[in-house]
């Protein structure tokens, strides 16, 4: 069902959206990026967040970062991750292949800046073995998405050489 939505919403849109459909999973950033042969950055993961005043908004970031707690509360007030039931009741997609489009609750999207230095960026197509390849000003402009900046980038762990 999940991925027959994001059909249908590409074909609400009159695009010929191709669906990367693989046999390996892509649930997680380290395996979306492996199973494309991609940066994990370039993995554009959708969570899903409930705020103080009760509303579900969803958020696309860049795979290799992570909210930044002062930012987002600035933006949105205190929020708090949606548990996996929650995500694919409110979504239509299951964990793991959540992504902006063919949504079953209609929902606000917002697009953290940090996914503005790629040309192309690959989020989930409602399943944990799909994706889409596109434009991160495409991504937002089929959303409806807003810009917002809420995360910070993972830095990498420095090692001491002996």
């Amino acid at each position: 069902m999940s991925l027959a939505s994001v059909r249908a919403f590409f074909s609400s849109k009159q695009l010929d959206m191709p669906i990367i459909e693989l046999s390996t999973s892509t649930a997680t950033v380290a395996l979306a990026a492996a199973a494309h042969g991609v940066e994990a950055g370039r993995i554009a993961k959708t969570l899903a967040f409930r705020t103080t005043n009760n509303e579900v908004v969803i958020l696309v970031t860049r795979g290799d970062a992570r909210i930044d707690n002062r930012k987002f509360k600035e933006k949105f007030g205190k929020g708090k991750m949606l548990p996996p039931d929650e995500v694919e009741a409110i979504t239509g997609h299951p964990v793991g292949g959540v992504c902006p489009f063919g949504l079953a609750t209609p929902l606000p999207v917002y697009l953290d800046v940090s996914l503005q230095v790629f040309d192309e960026v690959l989020p989930a197509a409602g399943g944990t073995h799909t994706a889409v390849r596109l434009s991160p000003q495409m991504l937002a402009q089929l959303v409806s998405g807003h810009w917002v900046d809420v995360c910070s980038l993972i830095e990498p762990v420095a090692t001491l050489s002996a």
